[in-house]
């Protein structure tokens, strides 16, 4: 990636600082459990930008979420594993005690990072004006107009911590804004599926306003890379010449169209995450989306309904693809997909083990495919759901990691409406009795019942996600 020069005084203050601190690094005390603990006034030594910043990296593990994890029969299994940290609210960047982020601020993080020898933490960046425009399980904070606050309250004290030079030698990633810009997209007027909350932020911008914001303040420090949420196959797999169905190239250019907003550059985005907090497949190993079954390919058969003429049927096919179309929209050819890979195994006794025989191509797709759900757009606590790949540096090209951003044992949202100050609404398409609505095809929600609060913790999913893992745990 390239360098970048800033904007604002208060910026290039934090790099002159951050500069400056690029001496010894001394004093280091190990702790009874060997982990590194900061001398007071001891700065980290700053580092250069770095391709992949996973690779080589010992990655932030939540003490939070690993002692939830851990604390559940057989959670030890994976308890050591790095997840994203959500900033939810504008009081999670200091702590606020709630369920979803606990008593830890950024700083704690931080600090704890430090503690623990990390060279990488995850941070997800989580609190838009109107946030999840076509849902409401994980609506925010902060209203629809609430643009300026969401700089100076949320934004603008993030990257001031993130800046401080103690913090100089940890590489920081930022997941920016899942379940955003491509509602832009795919739920705006005049399509079926459009939604007035998404119709008014599409009119008021301050999704473009914000998204583009974030990246260009962050992405102004010496290290931190910027990862943009960009949907999931069974999101944004639809490429067509016909503007009411293209969701692929569509998606890309509203990307690209970031470019010079807020002062953003292409180099402020390192690279594109996608099935943030999602369960789609990495790839479907038994059949091919355009495989020809009873005489007509898949993709182009109106009876295949799971397929739906979407163009993949699975994530490491989608993210490379997506990733040329982003480099073709303005972004460096340099970046790297991220796919969240949290719960998206779908392991365990019910998953094929080889192709269906059949020649009906609904009933070969139905017997073949190992993501069950009803529908792709499914998205909330859906039953059935594993563990998928471990966290992994490089598993593909163009990819640089599998992620766990989604921390497993974390709810979608409630299954039923919870009244809370956390701006939480209820959707139905968390209720497991729900029968749909035009935007996942009228099926069924497939959610699990007796769920809590969005990012609440769920001792029954996490013990169904280790039960259903693929690959299995030891």
């Amino acid at each position: 990636m390239t360098n970048r020069s800033r904007r604002q005084p208060r910026r290039l203050a934090a790099l002159a600082a951050a500069a400056a601190a690029v001496a010894t690094v001394s004093g280091l005390a190990v702790t009874a459990a060997g982990a590194q603990e900061q001398d007071p006034g001891e700065v980290e030594a700053a580092q250069a930008k770095v391709d992949n910043p996973y690779e080589g990296a010992q990655v932030y593990v939540n003490p939070q979420w690993s002692a939830q994890a851990a604390a559940e029969p057989g959670g030890d299994a994976i308890a050591d594993q790095p997840t994203g940290v959500w900033l939810d609210r504008i009081s999670a960047i200091e702590g606020n005690d709630s369920p979803t982020t606990g008593s830890m601020g950024v700083r704690d993080h931080l600090d704890e990072a430090l503690a623990q020898g990390a060279d990488a933490i995850q941070f997800v960046i989580y609190n838009l004006p109107g946030r999840d425009c076509a849902a409401l399980a994980s609506n925010g904070e902060l209203p629809a107009d609430a643009i300026d606050r969401y700089k100076s309250e949320y934004i603008d004290p993030i990257a001031e911590i993130q800046s401080d030079p103690a913090y100089a030698g940890l590489r920081i990633i930022n997941v920016i804004e899942i379940d955003s810009l491509p509602n832009l997209v795919t739920n705006v007027s005049p399509r079926e599926t459009a939604t007035a909350n998404c119709d008014t932020m599409l009119a008021n911008g301050n999704y473009v306003d914000g998204v583009s914001y974030a990246a260009a303040e962050l992405g102004a420090l010496p290290n931190t890379y910027n990862y943009l949420d960009a949907g999931h196959h069974g999101w944004i797999g639809w490429g067509d010449p016909n503007p009411q169905y293209d969701n692929f190239n569509a998606s890309a250019a509203l990307f690209g169209s970031l470019i010079g907003e807020n002062g953003m550059t292409a180099a402020d985005v390192h690279g594109f995450i996608t099935n943030t907090a999602n369960y789609s497949a990495l790839e479907e190993p038994y059949w091919e989306v355009d495989q020809v079954v009873g005489g007509q390919p898949l993709n182009q058969n109106p009876n295949v309904k799971w397929v739906d003429w979407n163009d993949f049927n699975g994530e490491i096919d989608f993210s490379t693809a997506f990733r040329d179309e982003l480099v073709a929209n303005g972004f460096d050819d340099s970046i790297g997909m991220l796919i969240d890979t949290s719960r998206n195994g779908w392991g365990g006794p019910d998953r094929p083990t080889g192709p269906s025989t059949s020649t009906d191509p609904v009933t070969f797709v139905d017997e073949s495919r190992i993501d069950p759900r009803y529908q792709k757009g499914n998205w909330c606590n859906q039953a059935g759901a594993g563990l998928g790949e471990r966290p992994q540096v490089n598993p593909e090209a163009g990819i640089d990691a599998y992620v766990w951003i989604k921390p497993p044992g974390e709810s979608d949202g409630a299954s039923e409406e919870i009244p809370n100050d956390e701006g939480k609404g209820f959707d139905q398409m968390c209720d497991p009795a729900y029968e749909g609505n035009i935007r996942n095809g009228n099926n069924p929600s497939g959610a699990r019942g007796e769920m809590p609060l969005s990012g609440h913790w769920s001792s029954e999913q996490f013990a169904e996600l280790l039960a259903n893992a693929y690959p299995p745990l030891n």
